[in-house]
């Protein structure tokens, strides 16, 4: 893209910058700033305008979101946002949800968590709502730049299911594991990913608060982890 074009299209694309960083603060805990979002984001349009190439035959705003999403996301592993006490409680749920369903050859509920964490059951939904975030994940992110599948994993540097998916027995395992979710959480991660649906509309479809519907997404990616503990370790 010539230079001349570079501050017309900054000014043009700055928009898709804001709106690409609300979209993911209204994913992440309230002390992520947006405006810290948007300084890296707009960092990755000018990645952009400098390294597109026409030739590929990605259009310019497909090719900028990858961009401007990578960068945000490597904005937010950077600063480690993420307290050490999510991260030890997400990895104390996925331990417990993965022994359940080994011990059980099904999902466990939220009070065999519960149980098996010993703790309350309302004190499980709080380490979920507390947990919005630890893993995030979105179809669009799933290829780079060379069109290569990848993922993120912010909070402790460890792989998401979501990573590995350029390997046809990951993609075919992690397609396995959410089938095999509780059907309020398959229908809810059909809605957020593939249909787009923010937590508000997804509770009005589901009859739930906004605040159990963030619960629920979040034990779902607890759920999937879980389920592919052994791809993730191994």
């Amino acid at each position: 893209m010539p230079v001349l074009d570079t501050q017309k299209s900054v000014a043009e694309y700055a928009q898709l910058v804001k709106r690409l960083a609300y979209q993911l603060a209204a994913r992440l805990p309230s002390s992520v700033q947006v405006d810290d979002l948007v300084q890296a984001g707009m960092m990755g349009l000018l990645d952009a305008l400098n390294y597109y190439d026409e030739s590929h035959g990605a259009q310019f705003e497909t090719y900028a979101t990858q961009r401007i999403r990578g960068a945000m996301l490597d904005e937010l592993r950077e600063a480690d946002w993420a307290p050490r006490s999510v991260r030890k409680n997400a990895r104390e749920i996925e331990q417990a949800i993965h022994r359940l369903e080994q011990e059980l050859g099904k999902s466990p509920t939220e009070q065999q968590i519960a149980d098996r964490l010993s703790v309350p059951l309302a004190e499980y939904q709080e380490m979920l709502a507390d947990a919005r975030g630890h893993q995030l994940v979105h179809y669009d992110d799933f290829e780079n730049d060379d069109g290569e599948s990848i993922a993120f994993n912010l909070a402790d540097g460890r792989p998401s299911p979501f990573q590995l998916l350029h390997d046809e027995g990951m993609r075919a395992s992690l397609v396995k594991a959410i089938t095999e979710l509780p059907e309020r959480e398959r229908l809810l991660m059909a809605m957020y990913y593939q249909e787009d649906l923010n937590l508000k509309e997804i509770g009005a479809v589901l009859g739930v608060s906004e605040s159990r519907v963030c619960q629920l997404h979040s034990q779902a990616i607890m759920r999937l982890r879980s389920k592919m503990t052994d791809w993730v370790n191994g």
